[in-house]
């Protein structure tokens, strides 16, 4: 039988398993108001409420909201650079164009991760241990390093060229899909002053981006 998560039937867990089971819990709710509200209205009582759990039995896994969107941010970073290197193989040949293809249709797919990353270095990084933050960034320099590697194997430039390109392709894909976000305050904003701004078309505009800059950086 599954165990209840509210408040009352609450049973802290006793095993990493059940850790591990809770943890999943508590960045799945979060996931899903990260989802559907602005970040600042998000708080360990929403998350709790979101659970049907206490603050209290919260705090026994938990500290800070940040700390959560660390964990989430962490699960979607893997996937966005492993898909990436899944989709350029060690000693592919593709040109320019199917690359730029290829990794717009990945950075569309992976939005999400992109929405997390805008929040990234200013609100994120700032409020979680330096334990917590150490590993993140363990994995992040693992998964990024790696994809250098790969770029600069496929494009023939420095990998120092090749890091920078990968980064600016993050920061320009996050800072679009924090713009295509569905935020209210926003909409209502726009509604209000009469302005109906132009429709974005986040993959088009990725993939124009991507054929610019890897033609820049491989130009000789």
């Amino acid at each position: 039988m599954a165990e209840s998560t509210n408040t009352s039937a609450f049973i802290r867990a006793r095993s990493d398993e059940h850790k591990e089971e809770r943890l999943s819990q508590i960045k799945n709710a979060a996931a899903e108001l990260f989802a559907t509200m602005p970040y600042s209205e998000i708080t360990l009582t929403t998350i709790a409420e979101k659970l049907d759990w206490s603050r209290a039995n919260l705090y026994k896994y938990v500290t800070t909201k940040e700390e959560i969107i660390l964990e989430i941010t962490s699960d979607k970073m893997t996937t966005y650079y492993n898909s990436l290197l899944a989709a350029f193989p060690e000693g592919n040949q593709f040109s320019k164009e199917v690359i730029a293809e290829v990794w717009a249709g990945i950075l569309n797919a992976n939005q999400d991760y992109m929405r997390y990353v805008a929040y990234l270095n200013p609100v994120i990084e700032t409020n979680v241990t330096v334990d917590r933050l150490a590993v993140f960034k363990k994995k992040y320099y693992d998964l990024a390093y790696t994809l250098t590697d790969r770029l600069s194997e496929m494009l023939k430039i420095q990998k120092d060229s090749a890091y920078k390109l990968q980064l600016d392709v993050l920061f320009y894909a996050s800072s679009n899909a924090a713009c295509c976000c569905k935020n209210p305050l926003v909409q209502e904003a726009l509604k209000k002053i009469n302005i109906m701004p132009p429709q974005m078309d986040f993959y088009g505009d990725i993939k124009d981006f991507l054929q610019m800059r890897l033609s820049w950086k491989t130009t000789p």
